[in-house]
């Protein structure tokens, strides 16, 4: 990882642990009806549009995105925040799956937003690369970056280049560092980045007393409890 990745990865790090944990404007509710597991036996067919009703728990995504807009997120994401040695990035915490959820949920009145700036990122890549942004190599994938963030890129009008950059940037903070209820901070990756214990049932005298870092893993929440339950043998799949 180069050192523009390290410091694009500290800054991001040290904003959201400033204040211990992001929060969104999601529902538990908006979770819950787009991700119904599809039956084990019933493979979604070759060309097949993805049903909001029944998505494919945890694939990455599939209720909003297509498969090219899918490519593209994540890798933005994964540039903004890339895996670094023994860190996770945005790809490993599920942060597509995390924005892909929210479109076509509680931030439904933003498609149209990604709709059109992901269709001008792709134009702006091909006029000055001559490739769309996931072919490109991950330094010029930062100059595109910067461009949009600085509002040089050309072709954007609604949304604006600086605007797409934001919300990009916003979402993906939210997919590192909320809720994983909501779809992304899989295995609590950003939460563990920052030191944020989240939930807890309770702490002991000796844990209020400590001058360690707090270490005890968060309570589990009930989509990763079915998930465990389903993993142990002889379990049976809903």
């Amino acid at each position: 990882m180069s050192e523009h990745d390290e410091g694009r990865r500290a800054f991001i790090v040290g904003a959201v642990g400033a204040g211990a944990a992001a929060g969104t404007a999601l529902v538990p509710a908006a979770y819950a009806r787009t991700h119904r597991a599809r039956p084990a036996d019933t493979p979604r067919a070759a060309g097949e549009a993805a049903d909001p009703g029944h998505a494919d728990p945890l694939d990455g995504h599939g209720v909003f995105f297509n498969d090219d807009q899918a490519a593209t997120v994540a890798a933005f994401a994964e540039r903004l925040m890339p895996r670094g040695v023994g860190l996770p990035g945005a790809t490993d915490a599920g942060v597509l799956s995390y924005i892909d959820l929210a479109l076509a949920g509680a931030y439904a009145d933003q498609q149209d937003v990604y709709r059109r700036g992901l269709a001008q990122l792709d134009a702006f890549c091909r006029a000055t690369f001559k490739a769309p942004f996931v072919k490109l190599g991950p330094s010029d994938q930062d100059d595109v970056i910067l461009a949009l963030e600085q509002g040089r890129a050309g072709g954007f009008d609604y949304p604006t280049a600086p605007a797409f950059f934001n919300i990009l940037r916003t979402h993906t903070m939210e997919g590192m560092f909320a809720d994983p209820a909501y779809g992304g901070n899989r295995d609590f990756a950003g939460w563990k980045l920052v030191g944020y214990p989240g939930v807890q049932l309770f702490y002991t005298a000796a844990d209020m007393a400590s001058t360690s870092a707090f270490t005890r893993a968060p309570v589990t929440g009930l989509q990763g409890q079915a998930k465990a339950g389903q993993s142990k043998p002889g379990s049976r799949k809903a």
